[in-house]
């Protein structure tokens, strides 16, 4: 199933975009990542360690630190690289087709 989110406008280089579960039908609420390769990535948005939402931290090159605990998760893979996390992300598929990011769910 694919869920259209919206032009890549919405999601500046650098940051990222929460899509929650109840507006793209997914189990699980969703953060888009624009990485600074100029790639579009989409993890889990729950970190893996505890509650916390990864759309709420810190992109660095093609990776994510958590906001509370500085747990960093791979953006291309979903692997944990830091801990105190353990458990790697779920990973979700993002195309760009004519400008629009559709996140495969």
């Amino acid at each position: 199933m694919s869920y259209r989110v919206g032009s890549t406008d919405l999601v500046p280089e650098g940051e990222s975009l929460l899509v929650s579960a109840s507006d793209s039908g997914a189990a699980e609420d969703i953060a888009i990542f624009h990485a600074e390769d100029g790639n579009f990535y989409a993890l889990q948005d729950e970190c893996t360690h505890e509650v916390a939402s990864l759309s709420d931290g810190w992109i660095e090159g093609c990776s994510v630190e958590c906001p509370i605990h500085s747990s960093t998760f791979d953006l291309k893979t979903g692997r944990v690289q830091c801990m105190p996390a353990t458990v790697d992300a779920r990973i979700y598929t993002v195309n760009v087709v004519d400008g629009v990011l559709e996140l495969d769910i």
